[in-house]
This record gives structure tokens, C-alpha cells and sequence, in this order.
């Protein structure tokens, strides 16, 4: 068959389809590993089969709680510009018709784990009278940037299987035009034979209202020739060696672990068919008795299982250091640790999570801009991810604020969202007001209802 003309649709889809299948085959065991869906460890194949319980129990899944240390402080509180007002609340009016609180942390989990998501940004349509932007998963789509273009993007695939028809379709977007196309699900792996997918009431490759590739993306810790990376791409070995030793402690438990008793002197009787009789029923309750007067009995050591401890410890270790896990989140224990000590062991923590913001509000801006707020100036605000106590943090605010620090900027270092600095400004705003008007009860709640005036429900 020809090749399409590069840069065509047919082009696109093509390019697009064979790296998203690339790189989605390439990501799934980092899905897996998150999942606990982790390969058994290695036994013989003759010892495989009667230990399979105890491989199946052998998980211990460290990179769950890897992902969600560094997802969990991962939180949008809103947006601000240098000409705060109007266009910030609409901004933030949108994320919440969006439901953005969670789908961003949808978006941030699938990113940390996989490399890259996206969010989707649809022009306002039908009976819809705002922006829609909706996460999308990175088997879903996949998008190429403009070559020598930062932030620019040349095209984007989004790629789904309908569970009505049971056909493969995908959509080409293009800064000018979007196509269509749908195929039977392939077999075994093989090239989809795509065609045209024809939607009632549109034109195939209809114009692109937006002019752009409607797509932001959220990387996790790119690099300058490659895409993002999984945060599990560097421990994924370590947590196999885990479940390595896990499983031969369970093992070594079954058969090992407990004291082992011998006998000797006596005879052993055997059955009819001539294989030995066990001679006792071995029980708690139980105690063994022989007639022979030669006989005597004695046990063996039971196994050590300090080597596998220490060794299951030590590739904890291993994770929390490559990780920048704070080692109690992993290790579980806590013992006599001071406020400071807390601090230290989530510095690194911190200073990732920091790392990983710049990257993932390049994504952020980019979506807000396709959607009306392109701003140059506007930012992403996020709630802080250091955990520090009220008091602490209310003792260095009233420090700050004998420096004359404005006080929305304390508001701000307290953890305040955008929404609610403006707020209490409105609020001290109306309480000034009320005193300079004689109200002596101004600083000591809201204003009054007028006597006789009907109280809500009523």
C-alpha cells in the first residue's frame, strides 16, 4: 500500500497509533507494580507449584505507597494573577464545574505512574454553556510537539475502544482541523484497517474552532530528549528482591521455623502394605511416650529469620533513599521522634514534590490558557505540601507581620486559598465600614439582621 504524505491525517494517525501502542506497552508494568499485580518471585519449577500460596502472600507493595506520598501533596488551591479579581474567580468557577479537585489528582496519579496524562480542553457545545476539561489517560492519547517549539504541539491522538460498537476509533487533532477514523478491533496485535468515521451532522476533517491542539500535558520528571518517567522506574527491582526474601521467609516458616522433634531407640511399625505408621501425633497438649526403654527424643533448632528481617529492611531502605520517601512512611515505625527530626526526614520529600510541580503546571497553564484564561502572568496556586503545626506556623506568621508584611500575603503563608483571602478581605472591608459608621460590635461578627426580619426557613 502507499505511504500517506507526511504530515497528512492518515500520516498522523499512523505515527501516533504505532507510539502510543509503544509506549503504553512500555508503562504497563509500572501500572502493574502500583496495582501489587507483581511477578512471583523465581522458584524451581518442581517447588513452584506447592508454594504458590505462599508466593501469591509474598507481596509487600512499597510502590503504592511511593506513588501516593508524592500524589497526595499534590493539590491545586486555585489561581492568581497580577490583576486579581474577576478573571481569577472565573478560573477557579471553571475548575469546579470541571470537577478538577479530583480530576487533577486523577491526572497527577496517572502521570506519576505511567510518565505523562493530559487534560482534553472541549469548546463550550450543545446544551453545555462553559468550557469542558476533562482528564485523559496515557494509553488514551499521546501528542507530538512542533520540532524547535517549546510548549507547542504539532498534533495529538486520542485512541478508544466503543463498547457499543466494539470498534476501535480515534481522533487526529490537528491546530487546524480534526479527522476521524474508527477500524475493527485487531487480533493478535495486528495493524487496525482503519476508515473514515462519519459522524451525523458534521463534516469529515471538520475545521478546529480552537486553532490549537486542545491538549495540556502532565509530565512527571522529563528530561531534554525524553518524555516523562514513571517514579517507579528505578525501584521497580528493589521490590522484586522484596518479595524474594518475603517469600523464602515464608518458606523457611513452613517448614523451618518451628522446633523440629527426633527420636530414636525405637522400632517403627508399618501398615499391611509395609510403609511406616507415624508413631505419634505431635500437639501442644500432647506429650510422647515409647515403651521401648532405649528410646529417647530431642528437637532441633528452629530457624533463624533475623537474616530475612534485616534484608527486607534494608531494600526499604534502599527505596525510601532513591525514592525520597521518608523512611516511617515505609518502615511504619515512629520511635521518640522530635518535631525537627519529622522535618529532616521529609526534606527530600518536599524538595521532589517542589521539582515535580514546575513541570506539571507547564501542563496546568496550558489548559487554562486553551480555555479563555491566557493571561502571561496568571499562576498556578498549590496548597503547601509541608505539614507543619498551627502553632508554629501562627508564631512565625505574627513575627512576619512586625516586619510589615500586608496581611494577605500572611494569609497566603497560612495556607489560605485564593477564594478565601478574598473573603476575609470582604469581610475586615464590611467590618471597617460598620465601625466607621458607629457600629461599636463591628469587630465581633457579621452585621446584624434588622429587628423583624424574617430569619431563613421561616
Amino acid at each position: 500500500m502507499p505511504q500517506p504524505a507526511v504530515q497528512s491525517p492518515e500520516w498522523w494517525r499512523d505515527r501516533l497509533y504505532a507510539a502510543l501502542c509503544k509506549r503504553s506497552a512500555e508503562t504497563q508494568r509500572f501500572d502493574d507494580y502500583y496495582e501489587c499485580e507483581h511477578p512471583l518471585p523465581f522458584l524451581h519449577e518442581k517447588a513452584r507449584e506447592p508454594f504458590r500460596r505462599l508466593l501469591r502472600m509474598s507481596r509487600a507493595n512499597y510502590m503504592e505507597l511511593v506513588v501516593d506520598a508524592l500524589v497526595g501533596r499534590l493539590e491545586v488551591a486555585g489561581f492568581q494573577s497580577d490583576t486579581a479579581g474577576d478573571a481569577d474567580k472565573a478560573a477557579w468557577e471553571l475548575w469546579q464545574d470541571n470537577n478538577l479537585d479530583g480530576g487533577s489528582q486523577l491526572g497527577f496519579l496517572e502521570a506519576a505512574i505511567r510518565g505523562e496524562s493530559y487534560m482534553l480542553v472541549s469548546p463550550p457545545e450543545g446544551r453545555r454553556k462553559t468550557w469542558r476539561i476533562t482528564p485523559e489517560h496515557p494509553t488514551q492519547v499521546i501528542t507530538e510537539a512542533v520540532p524547535g517549539e517549546p510548549g507547542e504541539l504539532a498534533a495529538a491522538l486520542k485512541l478508544w475502544l466503543d463498547d457499543w460498537t466494539g470498534r476501535l476509533c480515534c481522533t487526529v487533532y490537528l491546530p487546524g482541523n480534526i479527522f476521524k477514523f474508527d477500524a475493527p478491533e485487531p487480533k493478535h496485535g495486528g495493524k487496525p484497517q482503519w476508515e473514515r468515521r462519519e459522524v451525523p451532522g458534521e463534516e469529515w476533517g471538520g475545521r478546529n474552532v480552537m486553532g490549537e491542539v486542545p491538549f495540556g500535558a502532565l509530565a512527571n520528571r522529563p528530561r531534554m530528549l525524553k518524555p516523562g518517567a514513571s517514579e517507579l522506574r528505578s525501584v521497580t527491582g528493589i521490590q522484586d528482591r522484596i518479595n524474594k526474601t518475603i517469600a523464602d521467609r515464608m518458606m523457611t516458616q513452613e517448614s523451618a521455623a518451628f522446633p523440629q522433634k527426633w527420636a530414636t531407640g525405637m522400632e517403627i511399625p508399618v501398615d499391611e502394605n509395609g510403609q511406616d505408621i507415624e508413631p505419634f501425633d505431635v500437639a501442644v497438649n500432647k506429650i510422647l511416650i515409647a515403651e521401648e526403654s532405649g528410646a529417647k527424643f530431642g528437637q532441633f533448632t528452629a530457624a533463624d529469620l533475623t537474616s530475612y528481617l534485616k534484608g527486607k529492611e534494608s531494600d526499604v531502605h534502599d527505596i525510601a533513599a532513591i525514592t525520597s520517601t521518608p523512611p516511617h512512611y515505609l518502615l511504619g515505625s515512629m520511635v521518640n521522634l522530635s518535631a525537627e527530626a519529622l522535618k529532616a526526614a521529609e526534606a527530600g520529600l518536599i524538595h521532589k514534590i517542589y521539582a515535580r510541580r514546575r513541570f506539571l503546571e507547564e501542563g496546568l497553564e496550558r489548559t487554562m490558557r486553551l480555555a479563555g484564561f491566557g493571561a502571561s502572568s496568571a499562576r498556578i496556586v498549590w496548597k503547601s505540601p509541608e505539614w507543619r503545626t498551627e502553632g508554629e506556623l501562627v508564631d512565625a506568621l505574627v513575627k512576619m507581620s512586625t516586619l510589615g508584611v500586608p496581611r494577605e500575603v500572611l494569609w497566603e503563608r497560612w495556607g489560605a486559598t485564593p477564594q478565601e483571602i478574598e473573603r476575609w478581605r470582604q469581610l475586615s472591608e464590611d467590618a471597617l465600614a460598620r465601625a466607621m459608621d458607629g457600629d461599636l460590635a463591628a469587630d465581633y461578627g457579621p452585621k446584624p439582621e434588622p429587628a423583624g426580619a424574617a430569619t431563613a426557613g421561616e
